[in-house]
């Protein structure tokens, strides 16, 4: 297949869609050599809905040249069936694992528009609302007030990955997570700020090639010297100097995902998230 290959996909959904597009772009990202159109199609909760969203289908075969993939979650099993006929590669969740799933523990899923998204035991889902709250109060040094409470505290440069970390550790792992930038007035003093000082264990740093830093800042600040690369060779090179003298743990974001840094936090802090 060429590597500019392109490929129609549809996120189909009685529901949000939210979890067919999950499952659907970890599935896709495997294959980097094809360009996926992606087009999301939620609240396909009625026969007739299905129905009208066949034409749209059909037209996206015949400009790609080659059918298109289906990613689908039903809890209807009328209106999947809708789609069965259809001309395109149909991956419907539900039925691949719910049914499965079924038979292996001996009783019929619970079937309902939403299900995946209600919560048996709301401890997790609160733990969630509260340390996503907490980060966004917490985020790049907005608030000292209540910084005891933090579970991990993410430093280092402007735009080197706290902000999206701490969100992503609150949201997926309940995490309470704060984040504090390392500024140039830090590296003329040679110490950390002194709001940090009584919470070195809870410290973790993230770094960043300087020239991707610099790519980063460009886009946010063009032609200024927050973005030159001089000055961001400069930064990085004081924030790995200072968390080596205080001892601080650390890693570089510049190739990783936020998922894989948010995994390595939870791993070196011996975090177990708040989420079962």
């Amino acid at each position: 297949m060429s590597q500019t290959s392109r490929r129609s996909v549809f996120f189909i959904s009685d529901g949000t869609g939210i979890s067919a597009e999950t499952l659907g772009l970890n599935l896709l990202a495997h294959f980097p050599g094809v360009e996926f159109h992606q087009v999301r199609m939620p609240f396909i909760d009625s026969v007739e809905k299905a129905h009208a969203c066949v034409p749209t289908i059909l037209k996206a075969a015949q400009d790609d040249g080659m059918r298109p993939i289906l990613l689908m979650t039903f809890v209807n099993e009328e209106v999947s069936a809708e789609f069965d006929g259809v001309q395109a590669l149909c991956l419907d969740f539900f039925k691949t694992f719910i049914g499965p799933l079924g038979q292996e523990l001996g009783m019929q899923p619970t079937r309902g528009i939403g299900q995946g998204r209600k919560v048996v035991d709301n401890t997790g889902y609160r733990h969630r609302m509260e340390a996503v709250n907490y980060s966004l109060e917490h985020d790049d040094g907005a608030s000292e007030r209540h910084l005891s409470d933090a579970e991990v505290i993410l430093v280092g440069v402007s735009r080197s990955g706290k902000t999206p970390t701490s969100l992503y550790l609150a949201m997926q792992f309940g995490v309470k997570a704060a984040n504090y930038p390392l500024i140039p007035e830090d590296f003329e003093r040679g110490c950390l700020p002194k709001v940090l000082e009584g919470h070195k264990k809870k410290l973790f740093g993230l770094t960043i090639r300087p020239e991707r830093l610099h790519e980063i800042r460009t886009e946010r600040r063009p032609d200024s010297r927050y973005a030159a690369l001089e000055n961001c060779r400069h930064e990085v090179r004081q924030a790995e100097q200072l968390m080596h003298r205080e001892g601080i743990r650390w890693l570089d974001s510049t190739t990783r995902s936020v998922e894989e840094i948010a995994t390595k936090v939870m791993q070196e802090c011996g975090l177990d998230g708040h989420v079962s």
